[in-house]
């Protein structure tokens, strides 16, 4: 934050119920070198990792259905929400995070992931930093049902499906997650499955 074209001036803390909630006056410099003033509300909520699961063997990818309060509070008539494995980072480094995720979520245990990309994925009000990767899966990787955690009441199911299947179920409406409509794409894109 040292880009002089920019200076905080106030951050007000409006809430830390869950994370962080601040509203943040800056002064920015516009390109006629005249200076203007906003006020923005900014969400912290820590950056996070999400995964897509593959079997190119079989051609199919592991995802994930939980509810979801936001979705379901605009217009979402069943909360549920189809998904690839994420979780917030919690201060490991990502490999870390999602691998410790993917098995709480899923119940597979991976040997490896490759990071693909990261993005920030809603930076009119949030900071998060979300960091994508791919591993692929078998059968022999399954160590328990998966379901997340019962203290975090976390309650997902896990599902296996065609590549194929998936890849429809967005243009269906069926998944409408951006993380997951993202690493889908990439892994068309870089035919993983």
């Amino acid at each position: 934050m040292n880009n002089p074209k920019y200076k905080i001036q106030k951050t007000e803390l409006l809430s830390d119920n869950w994370y962080i909630l601040n509203k943040v006056t800056v002064d920015y410099q516009k390109k006629d070198d005249t200076w203007d003033t906003q006020e923005r509300e900014v969400y912290d909520r820590g950056n996070g990792a999400a995964i897509l699961l593959y079997n190119k063997l079989k051609g199919t990818v592991i995802l994930t259905r939980q509810f979801r309060l936001p979705t379901y509070l605009n217009g979402n008539k069943s909360g549920l929400l189809i998904e690839v494995c994420a979780g917030l980072l919690d201060e490991d480094n990502p490999e870390a995070c999602i691998i410790r995720e993917t098995e709480e979520e899923t119940g597979y245990r991976l040997r490896s992931v490759k990071k693909v990309f990261e993005s920030y994925m809603s930076p009119g009000a949030v900071t998060e930093i979300l960091h994508f990767f791919v591993g692929e899966y078998d059968s022999s990787m399954k160590v328990s049902s998966g379901g997340g955690l019962e203290h975090e009441h976390e309650e997902i199911d896990v599902i296996e499906i065609p590549f194929d299947q998936a890849y429809v179920m967005i243009e269906s409406g069926e998944i409408k997650d951006a993380k997951t409509i993202m690493l889908l794409q990439y892994a068309k894109i870089h035919n993983l499955v």
